[in-house]
């Protein structure tokens, strides 16, 4: 008898726990995680410079390096500038073919650094951001591009740093807004890993160019924009575009801070000091679903002076080196 209470108790007791499990099965599968949360859980903690360790190297070590074979070199320049002068032994690979050369053509993990080369190292870290987040955790960009590697390469700096709205520039400490809701990311996958190759294949299909936004049209709308000064505090205070709000360097774009301040119907106008650091950011935003852009060239394009004066990150002849390439 005893023997019989106690299957009956067994049995009733699985017989609950299979129906709780059955009814958060069915539940979940009502009510599956929003693709946004599934992407970012995936996400924090694997990409480095959302914390702000950017992967950006100077010119002086690539050149130290440039026979050393655990370095590689790739150049997204068009073929015409590359044909034109180019680092020894680069590959020149259009920016949309990236992901495919890494997947098929290379073994990225056969290399201490991959470097990516463009004109001012802004698209290259923007690149680099995506091929990070991609889980090559290898790939660096070249600071400040080609314009740091010789002077005739030198005119995407020297013709955009500028100081035409130091005058504009205001110290008023902006607020951010209240945490709202996330931008709908719709691949139709259920894990992190598959909607992240879906977004990132969408995202090497569109131009760099796409995402670029000049400081003259930001100064002189800058209701159009919700605009971020990512950077510390002491540079914030130093000047910013009216209406900025400050990011803090480090913390401001986790999803226990304040990521979710930012709009999901507004464009997102980021800038920092040179503008590299930016398309890194804007790369993870990007691949978030947020609707970002750069501010070309960063602070460099509106304040250059007032950077130089107070021994800020500033692009000069200074960055331009003399170092030999391939034509």
């Amino acid at each position: 008898m005893k023997k019989l209470n106690l299957f009956w108790i067994l049995f009733f007791v699985s017989m609950a726990t299979f129906g709780n499990v059955y009814v958060d099965h069915l539940e979940l599968r009502s009510n599956p995680p929003d693709e946004f949360t599934t992407l970012v859980e995936f996400l924090e903690g694997k990409v480095d410079f959302i914390k702000g360790d950017f992967p950006i190297i100077a010119a002086e070590e690539v050149k130290k390096n440039l026979k050393n074979d655990t370095y590689h070199i790739i150049d997204i320049r068009s073929d015409s500038w590359f044909e034109y002068g180019h680092i020894k032994n680069a590959v020149n690979v259009p920016a949309e073919d990236l992901l495919n050369y890494f997947k098929s053509e290379i073994v990225p993990a056969d290399f201490e650094k991959i470097i990516l080369i463009c004109y001012s190292g802004q698209s290259a870290a923007y690149y680099s951001g995506l091929l990070r987040i991609a889980g090559y955790d290898n790939v660096y960009s070249m600071k400040w591009g080609m314009s740091s590697w010789r002077e005739d390469f030198a005119d995407a700096w020297l013709k955009n740093t500028k100081s035409s709205f130091e005058d504009k520039l205001e110290t008023t400490l902006n607020t951010k807004p209240a945490s709202g809701t996330p931008p709908q990311i719709n691949t139709g996958k259920s894990e992190g890993k598959e909607i992240l190759d879906d977004r990132l294949q969408k995202l090497f299909a569109v131009p760099y160019n796409n995402f670029i936004l000049n400081s003259e049209d930001i100064f002189e709308k800058p209701g159009d924009y919700f605009i971020v000064n990512y950077g510390k505090t002491d540079d914030y205070n130093l000047g910013h575009i009216p209406g900025a709000i400050l990011y803090n360097e480090g913390s401001s774009l986790l999803s226990d801070t304040d990521l979710l301040t930012l709009p999901k119907d507004k464009k997102v106008a980021l800038y920092t000091t040179t503008g590299q650091e930016a398309a890194y950011l804007i790369a993870y935003l990007n691949v978030l679903g947020f609707d970002t852009g750069n501010i070309a060239y960063g602070e460099n394009s509106f304040m250059n002076d007032l950077l130089k004066k107070n021994g800020r990150d500033a692009f000069s002849s200074k960055q331009i080196n003399l170092f030999p390439v391939i034509e």
